[in-house]
């Protein structure tokens, strides 16, 4: 085989390898994203209890992979002052966690004191 074309398919082999491992890359996972208004008599302890029941999800529904109650920059709408972030296995665990245990246990700390929120669900 000649240098020319044991490098040409060497380059080809890379270009495949390369591409099927960039389509393995791609998380299937989801992002839900819940912007919160909280209501106005919410106490910081019991907004303090809501988010530690968020960080604790992972723990209580194996299709939640991460939780992010932490945010460094916000822009959200007049009156929301906080974003949780959820990361989900995948679209059936999103779809799963509907009234699952975990959901109605962190509920019970959360619902009682949110004014409001939106969600947002991203996935590749």
């Amino acid at each position: 085989m000649s240098k020319r074309l044991f490098l040409g398919a060497c380059a080809a082999a890379l270009m495949l390898a390369n591409s099927l491992f960039a389509a393995d890359a791609t998380p299937k996972t989801v992002i839900h994203v819940i912007s919160i208004k909280w209501k106005a008599d919410a106490t910081p302890a019991q907004i303090d209890k809501a988010i530690k029941g968020a960080e604790a999800l992972p723990s209580e529904y194996r299709g939640i992979v991460r939780v992010w109650t932490k945010p460094i920059k916000k822009q959200l709408p007049e009156g929301y002052n906080h974003v949780i972030v959820m990361e989900f296995a995948s679209e059936d665990a999103l779809k799963d966690y509907a009234g699952s245990a975990a959901q109605k246990k962190w509920y019970e700390a959360y619902m009682s004191i949110r004014e409001e929120s939106r969600t947002s669900d991203i996935t590749n």
